[in-house]
């Protein structure tokens, strides 16, 4: 009895090794397809772009060159700006947008939940968050460029508002969307409120929260760069608006270019800590197939 009762075990568990062979191998193909859309995209944008400015298609003057942005970024690198050292610029702008997204993603979330769970403190204090997000934030700029000198200050202020309100809006429904009927439970349990915050809220609305910071670093590098673009002393929004002043396109993407890598490089430890911090939660069917 036991050799017949064993015996069907082994064709599933070769069939099961098979499907995993096969959705590996799927995957596998999908991914190289997928690298291959993305360079030949690229080539497509970039070789046509250099294409068209060396034939006189498009003007050269007002739009620039992969070519020449190459050479310019290569130059600032080895030879640095009429401020100093390009790599002191970089320093400057990572500096300021680091320190504006810590700070900012810090009170989005700490005020978010907050107000989230406090209806009563949400009510009166939401007209007055409506009033300062709607302030813009080339004003906002200029006032603390104004208070505080042209510094470092001024940008991490500016970064950390961009952030903070992209991040509190999103824990603040975060919040909103736990479902009721397990706070219910929980408290009927003898959950302390500490303990519903740690175990419950904070859980339930972690992916809105971490959603909000993949959004939340490009606001703190523009924050950034709109600080350094009205008053700076070193940063890559003084080379790209000194560039803009010598009419020098090559010199403005070759600072766009330096933004998009390191905003890729953030995006990139972003989502290693979303998968670390969300580890326990199931994908969701869209998130079954993407890279």
């Amino acid at each position: 009895m036991s050799t017949l009762s064993s015996a069907p075990a082994r064709p599933a568990v070769a069939g099961d090794q098979s499907a995993t062979t096969v959705a590996q191998r799927a995957r596998r193909r999908r991914i190289l397809w997928l690298w291959s859309a993305r360079l030949l995209f690229a080539v497509i944008v970039i070789g046509g772009w250099q294409l068209f400015t060396s034939v006189g298609i498009v003007d050269p003057f007002f739009y620039g060159q992969p070519s020449g942005i190459w050479k310019t970024t290569i130059d600032l690198f080895q030879h640095g700006t009429e401020f100093g050292s390009f790599w002191v610029d970089i320093e400057t702008t990572l500096q300021e947008a680091v320190y504006g997204f810590g700070i900012g993603a810090a009170a989005g979330i700490v005020l978010g939940v907050t107000l989230g769970q406090n209806r009563f403190l949400a009510d009166v204090l939401g007209p007055y968050i409506k009033v300062v997000n709607a302030i813009p934030r080339i004003v906002l700029g200029s006032i603390f460029v104004v208070a505080f000198g042209i510094g470092v200050t001024p940008k991490v202020l500016l970064a950390a508002v961009l952030v903070f309100f992209v991040v509190f809006f999103n824990a603040f429904q975060g919040v909103r969307e736990v479902d009721r009927d397990i706070l219910a439970n929980v408290r009927v349990l003898g959950a302390s409120r500490l303990q519903i915050v740690r175990h419950v809220t904070l859980p339930s609305a972690l992916t809105w929260i971490i959603a909000s910071l993949h959004t939340a670093f490009g606001f703190a590098i523009v924050g950034a760069l709109v600080g350094e673009v009205l008053g700076a002393e070193h940063g890559v929004g003084l080379v790209i608006r000194t560039a803009q002043g010598n009419l020098d396109p090559d010199g403005v993407f070759a600072g766009m270019l330096v933004i998009a890598v390191i905003t890729l490089v953030a995006e990139f430890l972003l989502t290693l800590l979303e998968k670390r911090l969300l580890s326990w939660r199931p994908p969701a069917p869209s998130e079954a197939v993407a890279i």
